[in-house]
């Protein structure tokens, strides 16, 4: 057997040795001409590339530095696919313990906490502007119960519509929009939480949860007492009406991007609003607002919503992306803050002097070798102390 394998291995190794010259000889007929033949003058073109607006979107190497390239036809697969069929498609559908008129009379208690709380930008021209372009988006959006918009005044980055349409947008989301379609954009996305009925949705599921343990309190060492103390611990939370799952979270970007375009505006404005809020964070860690430190605008769901606007968003001509009274609200509203910023600071808070402010402040001794300057702490030595 040791015989036959160097045999075996023989032939083996004169094949290897007759095949290689077969792989060589292809290189060996059109050689690299020499440095010296070449024309210093002309050197070869690169390669063509292939544009990148034949690239599908989620491949785009750098996100956001174009528009996604949408289709002039799409085949919507549903109803909630087909932005033609919005305000005619049962959206909001699933269990759900609250009617319509008990979520207004949920959102309307919930608002008026919010307003007790909270300092709000009366100005008519702001207010009027953010209302208008939230009622451009509500009428195109698969509301059911009218909206009441209105303006918080806060550096914060955020927006929030509780169940039965009372939304609240804050100056600070205003003033780090920089289009009118960023500001729709998250506007559409806050509305499409309602129009989902999301809030009410999950004040369903925890009232399912608190009536499946009402029997085991009544069957356990407390009976009907311990059920007493339960109802006493059932306070209400409006977190659950603002928080919500991914899925939750996915299904607004879905709808609100639908929205901001069934409105006229351009829906990649809502993709690089939240790909300059990632960039910023990435720059600067823990700067992402508060809106966005449950569910950060991640690369998943930013790239869920490139292809959306790939398959199911027709292209259209022409798209608005901003407006003169965006840029006019956006400085008036700048004004605003900054003159109310002035006036709190000045208002029964303390203030340092300079040394020159003290230096003309009369003395309040008639001690000659006093000094305007002796209001300042000066340190002496007690007198039980030895030298």
């Amino acid at each position: 057997m040791p015989h036959i394998f160097r045999q075996a291995l023989k032939l083996t190794l004169a094949t290897v040795l007759m095949a290689a010259p077969a792989f060589s000889a292809p290189q060996s007929q059109n050689p690299p001409p020499p440095p010296t033949t070449q024309d210093p003058s002309k050197t070869p073109s690169p390669p063509a590339q292939q544009p990148a607006s034949t690239q599908p979107a989620a491949q785009q190497p750098a996100p956001g530095s174009q528009p996604v390239q949408q289709q002039d036809t799409v085949n919507p697969k549903n109803s909630k696919e087909d932005v033609e069929a919005i305000g005619n498609r049962n959206v909001g559908k699933g269990i759900n313990l609250f009617s319509l008129e008990r979520e207004i009379a949920l959102g309307k208690q919930l608002a008026q906490e919010v307003e007790r709380s909270s300092k709000m930008i009366d100005d008519p021209v702001v207010t009027e502007y953010v209302n208008r372009v939230g009622q451009n988006l509500v009428r195109n959006s698969d509301a059911r119960v009218p909206f009441t918009i209105k303006v918080i005044d806060s550096d914060e980055v955020n927006a929030f519509a509780l169940p039965g349409g009372f939304f609240y947008v804050n100056s600070g989301l205003i003033l780090r929009a920089q289009e009118e379609a960023e500001l729709a954009g998250v506007m559409a996305h806050e509305i499409s939480h309602v129009t989902a009925r999301h809030g009410t949705k999950n004040a369903s599921k925890g009232e399912l949860m608190q009536l499946a343990t009402i029997p085991l309190m009544l069957l356990g060492p407390g009976g009907w007492a311990g059920y007493g103390i339960y109802q006493g611990l059932n306070l209400a939370l409006p977190l659950t009406f603002l928080k919500f799952s991914r899925d939750a979270e996915r299904e607004a970007d879905f709808l609100g991007l639908q929205y901001m375009y069934k409105a006229g505006y351009d829906p990649n404005a809502y993709v690089t609003f939240f790909e300059r809020i990632q960039a910023d964070e990435k720059r600067r860690p823990g700067t992402i607002p508060k809106v966005f430190s449950t569910h950060p605008p991640t690369p998943e769901r930013i790239e869920a919503a490139q292809k959306e606007i790939a398959r199911i968003l027709p292209a259209k001509s022409e798209y608005i992306v901003t407006t003169s009274e965006f840029d006019s609200v956006k400085s008036r509203l700048r004004g605003i803050m900054f003159s109310r910023k002035a006036t709190d600071n000045v208002a029964g808070k303390p203030t340092l002097r300079t040394k020159t402010e003290q230096s003309k402040t009369p003395p309040t001794t008639t001690d000659p070798s006093s000094t305007p300057d002796d209001d300042r702490p000066t340190l002496k030595r007690r007198p039980d102390t030895q030298p």
